[in-house]
This record gives structure tokens, C-alpha cells and sequence, in this order.
């Protein structure tokens, strides 16, 4: 057979931005900034097909696909490429030590009844809002941070300075006992998405900008197998997002939870 046959040649989506960084990187640099409107013209001049949402192409890099070789071998050790957000159509590479966040296998999963109403789960659209829903009605964002919440808006669209437009799936306020209160900026992936900490990033600044007297405590959903949800908390430090805490849920019939599972989970929170 011939090797021609087994290359893997780079799509559509590789090929563009593979151009829009050989136009801009210099040896050693760790960050850079580029014009939305240059991926048009490189596509004009390479023959490419844009899609409709010319974004599609930086959110297939955050939160779906690799860079190509030729912009990975350019990362210093210990470091990968992110694009983020840098202002009204325009974008940043940059290099960071953490780009996308997957849960850990090797943690305990713990059980909690199932408050899902049946005629939602039946009728979920996407895995995106299939999570979402699961995580409202059984309360996880409550039971993961310990505080009490509540949604204030889906899919919240704005604009944030020096970053752009942005979306978060879901935003929630909340309070504690002692009084302080809270904003929950929630990002939920299922499917093939894996969650990027460029959202995170995006998502605590606008906070900020929006909501200053809050205290922002952001958090990440993301579907796993058998049907288990993990739960992260992120934290921006020293301009990073670093992974707060992770646990990982599974809704079950309140029947299915043993009375030694129960026992452990007591064990455990006296410790």
C-alpha cells in the first residue's frame, strides 16, 4: 500500500490557522496577537471554504481539536498554545502551562438521587443541555461548592472589555450562612468538547466586569462515562487557571445508594 495513502493531510481548520501562526510567530515568542478578518483572506488565498461562523474555527481549537504539529513543536516544555479572546474581532496565541482540563479517572465517584424530571431527560436536545438540566435539578452546583444557589440566566451572551464577545451556558448567584455572596459562571461539555481554560479565563473576567461586588466562583461540567458528571472549580492564579477542586457525581435512584455507601460517605466527611 502506499504511504500517500495513510498521510494524514490537515483540514480545513488546520491549514487556515496553520497560516495565520506562520504569519505571526517568531522563534521564542509566547504570545501574539491577529486580526479576525486575516483568516478571510488566508482562506481566499489558499482556496478555502470559510464556514458561516468564521468562530467555529477558533472554538473547534479550544475545546474539540489539536494545533497542527507545526504550531505544537513550537511550545516550550511544559507549555501548550491557547486562543483567546483580545478585543473587539481580534484574537491572542499565547502559551500556557494547562489548556484543557479532563477529569481524573482514578477519583471516587459519589452516588446522589436522582431529581431529574423524567419528561426532561426525554426530551434533552443536546448533551450540552442535557447536562445543564441534570445539574439545575439535582442541585450539583450546591452540593460541589456547598453554598445555595439559583439560576439567573441561560446562555448569557456579553461583551467583556479587552476580551470580546464570550457566552456562558449558564450563570447562578448565590449565598452562604454567614451572609457572602456569590456569582457561579458554569460551563457545561458533553460530547467530544472537552472544557478549555480559555472559557474559564473569559468567564472570571466577566464576573468581575459585571458582577464586582460577588465573590466568582467558577465552575466546569462535564459528562464522563456511565453516565457520571464531573464537577470542577477553577481559580485564576498568577494570570493561569488552576483546578480548585474535582469531584465526580452519579445519579441513581435513591434505592440504588447502599446503606454501606452511605456509611463510607459519613466516614469521609467526619475525616
Amino acid at each position: 500500500m502506499s504511504d500517500k495513502k495513510t498521510e494524514k493531510t490537515p483540514n480545513r481548520y488546520q491549514a487556515i490557522i496553520a497560516q495565520v501562526f506562520a504569519d505571526h510567530y517568531s522563534k521564542g515568542e509566547k504570545e501574539f496577537e491577529f486580526k479576525r478578518d486575516e483568516v478571510t483572506s488566508i482562506a481566499t488565498t489558499l482556496n478555502i471554504k470559510l464556514p458561516k461562523n468564521i468562530g467555529d474555527i477558533f472554538y473547534s481549537f479550544r475545546y474539540r481539536n489539536e494545533f497542527p504539529d507545526s504550531i505544537r513543536k513550537t511550545a516550550a516544555k511544559g507549555f501548550e498554545w491557547i486562543i483567546e479572546g483580545a478585543g473587539s474581532a481580534r484574537y491572542r496565541f499565547k502559551q500556557v502551562r494547562l489548556n484543557r482540563i479532563e477529569p481524573r479517572e482514578e477519583l471516587l465517584t459519589i452516588k446522589v438521587p436522582d431529581a431529574t424530571p423524567e419528561i426532561i431527560t426525554a426530551y434533552a436536545l443536546s448533551d450540552e443541555q442535557a447536562l445543564l438540566a441534570k445539574v439545575r435539578y439535582n442541585r450539583l452546583v450546591d452540593v460541589f461548592l456547598g453554598i445555595t444557589t439559583f439560576s439567573l440566566q441561560n446562555h448569557l451572551r456579553t461583551t467583556v472589555k479587552e476580551v470580546g464577545q464570550i457566552e456562558i451556558d449558564e450563570i447562578y448567584v448565590g449565598i452562604d450562612r454567614h451572609g457572602r455572596q456569590y456569582v457561579v459562571p458554569v460551563q457545561a461539555k458533553g460530547g467530544n468538547d472537552k472544557h478549555g481554560v480559555v472559557q474559564t479565563q473569559q468567564d472570571i473576567l466577566c464576573c468581575a466586569e459585571k458582577f464586582p461586588n460577588l465573590i466568582c466562583r467558577a465552575v466546569s461540567a462535564q459528562f464522563m462515562s456511565e453516565g457520571r458528571i464531573a464537577m470542577f472549580e477553577l481559580a485564576a492564579q498568577e494570570g493561569e487557571i488552576k483546578v480548585v477542586d474535582e469531584k465526580h457525581y452519579q445519579l441513581v435512584p435513591a434505592k440504588n445508594i447502599s446503606i454501606k455507601e452511605l456509611q463510607q460517605y459519613a466516614i469521609r466527611t467526619a475525616c
